[in-house]
């Protein structure tokens, strides 16, 4: 009995819920980065086909190599990603306000629990066609959104309120958003025209890479600007954080570019395109349309007029 006590506390209550939905973020970035290194390594056939590893065995065996190693290890990462949004649904089934359930919670905890297993198979994929740079490039956007539904459920659970803001600045960290989205996209397709395919035997894209990089960059400033605008208008630390990550990115991507995209910039720079996209969408999220003093989105009182001022100068949440 005292067990079963011990196991519900593990997903029952608001904190347990706070950590789940944390922990989910976490592994959805960390998933990322180890997906890169599959292909940085070559190692994205390592197992030659799915869902099992080889036509006969679900597990990799000797004969495979380091690559057979690497890729089998990156597809258990997977179910522990499974293990952690299936608890975070179950925490949030179980969360109870005012003894009332919280259906936006479970409708994005749901979100997260379906999309963890359909971006595994979209990995299969990439597998059975042979690492065809479309399905790779899908595969890392269906991460991306994962990432941003993860950075939806922590706001909430944890109770960021987003803070009434004028029209101008709502639609502005939007459009930011937005151009961060094209950003990611744009940087898949480069990935998918250059070095780094995963297997040495697999075809690239055939698009011009050095057009694409260019384009990809010209965004990346666009989207360096457009934050700057939004934090002049907001003074705001999620405006503060997005910039201090894109020039972070932004150095680590023209480092690589210069020196011959070594795989671990390549594996950096990858780290840094989920962090700007959990850190844009941290920005979209921090601001409402509403009136000074109206509680936002599960605040538990009134935002003072003074904690909202545009012309105060403070940072603002």
């Amino acid at each position: 009995m005292d067990v079963l006590k011990r196991m519900t506390r593990v997903v029952n209550g608001e904190r347990a819920l706070q950590r789940w939905a944390a922990a989910t973020l976490v592994a959805n970035i960390v998933i990322v980065i180890t997906g890169g290194l599959v292909r940085l390594t070559g190692s994205g056939l390592g197992c030659p086909t799915w869902p099992r590893c080889t036509e006969d065995s679900y597990v990799s065996h000797p004969e495979l190599g380091y690559h057979g190693l690497i890729e089998f290890a990156n597809r258990l990462l997977t179910f522990a990603l499974i293990l952690i949004a299936a608890l975070t649904l179950i925490s949030a089934v179980l969360h109870r306000e005012n003894r009332a359930p919280r259906r936006d919670l479970r409708w994005i905890a749901a979100g997260l629990a379906l999309g963890i297993p359909a971006q595994a198979v979209i990995g299969g994929l990439s597998v059975l066609y042979e690492l065809n740079p479309y399905v790779v490039a899908l595969h890392l956007l269906a991460s991306m959104i994962l990432i941003c539904l993860a950075v939806w459920l922590v706001r909430k659970t944890w109770r960021i309120p987003g803070r009434p803001a004028t029209r101008l600045a709502v639609l502005l960290s939007r459009v930011t958003f937005a151009s961060m989205v094209v950003t990611i996209v744009l940087g898949t397709l480069v990935t998918g025209s250059g070095p780094h395919a995963g297997d040495q035997n697999v075809t690239r894209s055939g698009l011009d890479g050095l057009l694409l990089t260019r384009l990809h960059a010209s965004v990346v400033y666009l989207t360096v600007v457009l934050t700057l605008l939004c934090l002049v208008l907001l003074r705001s630390r999620a405006a503060m954080l997005l910039l201090a990550v894109e020039v972070v990115q932004a150095a680590v991507g023209v480092t690589q570019y210069y020196t011959g995209v070594p795989i671990w910039l390549v594996a950096l720079h990858l780290l840094g395109a989920a962090l700007s996209m959990a850190a844009a969408t941290n920005l979209v999220l921090s601001v409402t349309r509403g009136r000074l003093g109206r509680p936002e989105d599960g605040a538990p009182g009134a935002v003072p007029a003074a904690a909202v001022s545009y012309d105060s100068g403070q940072l603002r949440g």
